[in-house]
């Protein structure tokens, strides 16, 4: 089937213009102006953005963790993402401590098989185990399998957080597979023993989350994976940056050349604790 769109306003990451685009099969195969094609359908898009399908690198569809599960499964997340104009999305297939990656990518297609996408979907692994579960020898096939990607997480004492050791490891892996490594930057140790304090005193109202959690853990943690990355010879991206603590070793990284990226979502340049 074919698809002409015209008239429309074309916006890309680079370009910003009005014109015509030509889709074959789900192909755009042209762009231009007053373009003279037969098609199966034309769209009159006068008046209208007419944007690429947006790519999500960041979704948790269906994940457990602390007690609870995400509402979407991936039909109905893909599903709202298709209605947003998100064409692809890439989620986190997390290795339960004591799983294998093979296994752990297994129950993730499995539950692709039970609740099928509506559009492309792809995956990071979230490495939590090397000392029970999973193998660098396992992470480093996965790239060939299409997992380009490798997610830690810095945080969540005794659940999912890994040691400086698995991080480090999982690095000079990526660095030999070409993969990336993405990590949840915040410091654990020390917000384990802020938060324990804080709850001992009964302080459990919303604000304290953000008051346990100070932006010079989320600082420390960004600096230290991205020193780590740099001896590593690994890419690092920092997922949700959401302070200057963050932002400035992130900065300073590609300031010298490091292969460092951050990440950040809306919340973090609209909201502060002050919303609490």
């Amino acid at each position: 089937m074919s698809v002409l769109i015209k008239g429309g306003r074309i916006v890309t990451a680079s370009d910003d213009y009005v014109g015509d685009v030509f889709v074959e099969d789900e192909t755009v195969t042209l762009i231009g102006s007053s373009l003279d094609v037969d098609a199966d359908k034309v769209i009159d898009a006068s008046g209208k953005y007419v944007i690429p399908g947006a790519i999500d690198p960041h979704t948790h569809i269906e994940m457990a963790f602390g007690g609870t599960t995400t509402c979407d499964d991936f039909t109905s997340g893909t599903t709202a993402a298709a209605f947003g104009g998100t064409t692809t999305l890439i989620d986190f297939c997390m290795q339960t401590p004591g799983d294998t990656f093979p296994q752990a990518l297994e129950k993730y297609h499995e539950k692709l098989d039970r609740c099928p996408p509506v559009i492309d979907v792809g995956f990071h692994i979230g490495v939590t185990d090397l000392h029970t579960g999973g193998t660098l020898e396992d992470l480093a096939k996965l790239p060939g399998e299409g997992v380009t990607s490798y997610k830690l997480f810095m945080a969540y004492k005794g659940a999912v957080m890994v040691d400086d050791d698995t991080l480090f490891r999982t690095m000079r892996t990526a660095a030999t597979t070409g993969a990336i490594t993405m990590v949840h930057a915040e410091n654990g140790d020390a917000i384990d023993i802020i938060v324990k304090e804080a709850l001992a005193q009964g302080k459990t109202e919303p604000v304290w989350h953000a008051r346990t959690r100070p932006p010079a853990t989320e600082g420390e943690a960004t600096s230290r994976a991205a020193h780590l990355a740099h001896v590593a010879g690994a890419p690092l991206y920092v997922v949700h940056v959401s302070c200057l603590d963050a932002i400035e070793p992130i900065m300073h990284a590609r300031e010298k050349g490091w292969n460092v990226w951050g990440e950040t979502c809306t919340q973090y340049l609209f909201i502060d604790e002050t919303a609490l």
